[in-house]
């Protein structure tokens, strides 16, 4: 898993200016880093011929004012703002392929748990990310984590919203598989059904037919989305249901999906196979046609591509 290591002239855009990576920062009252109350997006760049591209880059700024709208935060820029801050900020890098972070948060004007009179900050940062999960992950798979940490279902939109304090969970949940010796968490509900990795989407492969956690405490992941779309023009039967962790033992195979996860297979569950242990024809086909479309070489999906010019 790589680390951020900007070169020396990076820069962050921070509230409408671009500032050295290392002036880009807050006060230790800062609201938000002590009540978890901002929100954010991850989203990436890719190499093609024609330059750098963003996929995506409108879903994912629409799901940013969605969860600023779900913890009635005022982002203080438009969506065009901070859409074109998302390019410069790649652009002014120099970066060819990045991981994206945009932020909201509040200030440290005050700190009671009412955020009202608060300022609103925003942040955009990009670095280089390799393979979340690792190179050798996406082409054998990788080995996951059934974690104790529990994700509740609530009946709420903060529990779907990408919001800072909601990832506690997935830190704590990554930190065990961690030490269990695996690449990855998965978090169940209070039920014991299905919810998603520390910061994935998962599908599963039974009978030929695509199935993944129906929304509710899992995110409604943009890549998500794409495999959903993707699967669907391949005539492939998908399914949202309420699954539960013997289905993931028993299927044929089983994948993670994430900006920063792309397509990983998963190849077993807290020590046993899942279908031949390998990465299986419909996780390699999904898999083929999405980095066909954020590399560039899918005609069709070129509208999901915005080019760094």
């Amino acid at each position: 898993m790589s680390t951020l290591a900007p070169h020396p002239d990076a820069v962050i855009w921070l509230d409408n200016r671009l500032v050295p990576w290392a002036e880009a920062t807050t006060h230790v009252l800062t609201h938000s880093l002590h009540y978890g109350s901002g929100v954010f997006e991850g989203l990436r760049a890719f190499a093609t011929e024609r330059g750098p591209a963003i996929f995506r880059l409108q879903e994912h700024t629409d799901r940013l004012f969605t969860s600023a709208d779900c913890v009635d935060m005022t982002i203080p820029f438009s969506q065009e703002e901070v859409n074109q801050a998302c390019i410069d900020v790649v652009r002014k890098n120099r970066l060819e392929t990045a991981y994206i972070r945009p932020i909201c948060f509040y200030g440290a004007e005050g700190l009671g748990l009412h955020a009202k009179g608060l300022e609103v900050h925003t942040a955009v940062a990009a670095w280089e990310w390799g393979a979340y999960l690792g190179v050798e992950g996406l082409e054998r798979g990788i080995r996951v984590y059934t974690s104790s940490i529990i994700r509740d279902r609530v009946n709420s939109p903060l529990t779907s919203s990408k919001i800072c304090g909601n990832y506690v969970y997935s830190a704590v949940a990554t930190a065990q598989a961690k030490q269990a010796g695996y690449d990855e968490a998965l978090l169940l509900e209070t039920d014991g059904r299905i919810s998603e990795g520390s910061g994935e989407n998962l599908f599963i492969v039974r009978n030929g037919v695509l199935e993944t956690p129906a929304l509710g405490s899992a995110l409604d992941g943009i890549t998500r989305r794409t495999i959903i779309e993707l699967a669907q023009e391949a005539n492939l039967e998908v399914r949202e249901n309420r699954l539960v962790r013997d289905d993931l033992l028993q299927c044929e195979e089983a994948f993670f999906t994430g900006t920063a996860a792309d397509v990983t297979p998963i190849r077993e569950l807290d020590g046993e196979a899942i279908g031949n242990g390998q990465r299986g024809p419909i996780t390699s086909q999904l898999q083929q046609q999405y980095q066909d479309i954020v590399s560039g070489r899918s005609e069709r999906h070129l509208h999901w591509l915005t080019f760094v010019e």
